[in-house]
């Protein structure tokens, strides 16, 4: 089974990133029961970072953290989007066979425009180069937070309209959403996004992670009184780093009063900073060794380009493309 995922290098990675997606990549990785193929996005980046060394660092900083995390390109296919160009040539030829209604539908495109993110043609055309990522390595599996698993559909779809015209040439992928952390809050509330300025960051400093858990939204519960952890932001980022136990003993803790909220945040940016203590070692490494990234990224491009190409010109021929 093949499982594919990619992340964007449009900021630094927050506990969203981790745990709706690089988490679930990286025990597969380790369970050795899927040939794993990871991506770093940063074609898909442009629609939000204009700025090109900003993009390039951006990038960079994403393959040393994704790699600290516990990425491992001796156990899978690591690279950089943009050096795997068939990725363009699958996004033009599969926008013909993507009906203009399908992204119309789309609720991230919208969703964003409704925050406030300029409209374009590329956040708008996002889901069919998302489906050329999946479709152009066969995927069977890829792991997403909820809010993506519409632009797996669109992925499905394009390729079922492009299969009954040429032929069973595209696997149809499926998506896979761990439930328990399909949507990470932020510290207001929402899905925990770049695009929102509502994450807390995983390389962030200690000052830096104390701030932001402090700004997480609560309610006015005086300190005394039992809490509602069912519905607290904090609680819920909590028990992503808690086992039952743990999660039980918090759930008790909010239950019995006599803490305020601040205890709470300041417990939870400790489980954040101790839990994220060697990845951030190893991220320290790879910034030192930046040498040793690239290497690996074209390693792992050459790897991808050699899945891509069988693929690449079937479809050419059945499109009379050169």
């Amino acid at each position: 089974m093949r499982v594919l995922t990619g992340l964007q290098p449009s900021g630094r990675l927050h506990l969203g990133n981790y745990f709706a997606s690089i988490k679930q990549m990286v025990d597969e990785q380790n369970s050795g029961k899927s040939d794993m193929f990871m991506f770093i996005a940063n074609y898909h980046a442009m629609t939000s970072v204009s700025d090109a060394s900003t993009l390039r660092q951006s990038s960079i900083e994403a393959a040393a953290a994704f790699m600290a995390l516990g990425i491992d390109p001796g156990k899978c296919t690591f690279w950089m989007q943009s050096d795997v160009k068939e990725v363009l040539e699958l996004y033009w030829v599969l926008s013909q066979y993507t009906p203009m209604g399908l992204l119309e539908r789309a609720h991230s495109y919208k969703d964003k425009v409704a925050k406030g993110i300029a409209a374009s043609h590329g956040l708008f055309s996002y889901p069919v180069l998302m489906a050329a990522d999946i479709l152009l390595f066969s995927a069977d599996v890829v792991p997403v937070g909820k809010d993506q698993i519409q632009h797996v559909e669109i992925a499905r779809d394009v390729a079922i309209k492009f299969n009954n015209e040429h032929g069973e040439i595209l696997r149809l992928p499926e998506h896979k959403v761990a439930e328990s952390v399909a949507v990470v809050p932020g510290i207001d509330g929402a899905k925990m996004s770049k695009s929102y300025k509502n994450t807390i960051d995983i390389f962030c400093t200690q000052k830096e992670l104390k701030k932001r858990t402090s700004s997480i939204v609560t309610d006015s519960t005086p300190l005394e009184e039992p809490k509602q952890w069912q519905s607290c932001n904090v609680y819920a980022l909590a028990k992503l780093f808690l086992d039952e136990a743990g999660q039980a003993e918090l759930r008790a803790r909010y239950e019995r009063g006599g803490e305020g909220y601040g205890h709470f945040k300041a417990y939870l940016a400790e489980l954040v900073w101790e839990y994220f203590a060697p990845a951030r070692e190893k991220y320290e490494y790879f910034m030192a060794n930046q040498g040793e990234i690239k290497a690996i990224l074209a390693s792992g491009a050459a790897k991808a380009r050699e899945v891509a190409l069988p693929l690449i010109e079937q479809i050419r021929a059945k499109t009379g493309i050169y």
